[in-house]
């Protein structure tokens, strides 16, 4: 039986706007298994993103419970939280969010170093993570010299240096051509099956949904289907 990495459960979010409470979410409920890659499909502002970020410990939900490897993030304080995140989570964005004063190498192994890890074994580990999604012919170069898909191969294997339960990726595809955005979803999906870490993408594209073993419609922040 497949161990469950994520559990969501009758999430609801809402937002202050003056004396009005907007709500985004719904009572949605998710559950992913190890080794698992799912996609959040729907229009724009139907909550994707904040379903994301809730699941991956950015923000709270007004009511409803995440748990993540079985433990309940509800009690978790903020210090808790960042290194909740830090050690068992990894993100992929749309727009990459790499440092521009750091190097391709500097940029993956950063996860590595907030963990206290020692300089040599996160440069040897970065070397091999560049080398796994193709990029590390780039190792000394800043994110201003890459491509698109170059900096989005970074971002992955940032996400992934420290071995996360669990990655979210938020639109990974978006700002690439297609040709460049299906090369980056064949390295997330060799990522995830070869890892054996719980994948959950947010995306428009529906090639990339397609490409899911489960997918998640969603609309005005409930689910509609869940091919699951």
């Amino acid at each position: 039986m497949a161990v469950v990495v994520l559990e969501a459960r009758d999430i609801h979010k809402s937002y202050e706007r003056g004396d009005e409470q907007i709500p985004v979410l719904n009572g949605l409920s998710v559950s992913l298994a190890a080794g698992s890659f799912t996609t959040l499909v729907g229009p724009s502002g139907c909550g994707k993103s904040t379903l994301l970020h809730i699941c991956g410990a950015m923000d709270r939900p007004t009511s409803g419970e995440v748990r993540l490897e079985d433990g309940s993030l509800t009690a978790l304080n903020d210090d808790e939280l960042t290194r909740l995140r830090r050690e068992r989570i990894g993100f992929v964005f749309q727009f990459f969010n790499l440092l521009p004063t750091l190097t391709v190498e500097q940029n993956i192994g950063l996860p590595l170093l907030l963990m206290g890890r020692s300089a040599q074994s996160v440069s040897d580990l970065a070397g091999q993570w560049a080398e796994r999604v193709g990029i590390s012919h780039r190792l000394n170069h800043f994110p201003s010299q890459l491509s698109g898909g170059e900096a989005q191969r970074v971002a992955i294997a940032r996400a992934v240096i420290h071995q996360p339960a669990l990655i979210l990726a938020d639109e990974p595809t978006g700002n690439l051509d297609s040709e460049t955005g299906r090369t980056i979803l064949e390295v997330l999906m060799s990522v995830n099956r070869d890892s054996g870490t719980a994948l959950l993408l947010a995306t428009h594209d529906p090639v990339v949904a397609a490409a899911a073993g489960e997918v998640i419609q969603m609309s005005d922040g409930h689910i509609m289907r869940d091919s699951s």
